[in-house]
């Protein structure tokens, strides 16, 4: 039987919850086939892939992982005062709502926090961060680690 390993190529099927029970994630509700990565690549959060070593395929695990392992705490430094001169003409504010950007590393989420005169505040931690997360995670494949591949 194939039993996970650090470098393994794995599918699994996951879905995410935090402590109030609510759903984060579902990769059944994509339609796929499952979700696959590396483990032990910087693909998944550390304690997704570390939890899933020495499981096997046909297997269910549950676990939690600390925010430490996930998306980390929030930091004061992800809170940024942006013009409102820098969003376009007419813009409607709302305390909570969520805006996607760019950056020179891709989509970036951002959470309206605060409208002042001039600024609006916005909060780039991610939404998870600081959250300790449930994962029910079904092993669908294992493939070996690649020969020649420095996975520790």
């Amino acid at each position: 039987m194939s039993v996970v390993e650090n470098g393994s190529i794995v599918t699994v099927h996951y879905e995410g919850t935090l402590q109030t029970g609510e759903v984060f994630d579902n990769s059944r509700n994509r339609g796929d086939s499952g979700w696959t990565f590396e483990v032990g690549s910087n693909s998944v959060i550390p304690g997704f892939s570390d939890a899933l070593l020495g499981s096997e395929v046909g297997k269910t695990v549950t676990f939690d992982i600390e925010p430490e392992q996930a998306y980390g705490q929030p930091t004061p430094e992800a809170i940024h005062n942006v013009p409102k001169t820098q969003f376009p003409e007419g813009f409607e504010w709302h305390i909570g709502r969520t805006l996607q950007m760019e950056n020179e590393h891709g989509p970036v989420f951002a959470k309206v926090v605060q409208e002042l005169e001039n600024d609006v505040v916005l909060d780039l931690n991610h939404p998870l961060a600081g959250k300790r997360l449930t994962f029910e995670v079904e092993i669908i494949e294992v493939q070996p680690p690649l020969l020649g591949t420095d996975s520790e």
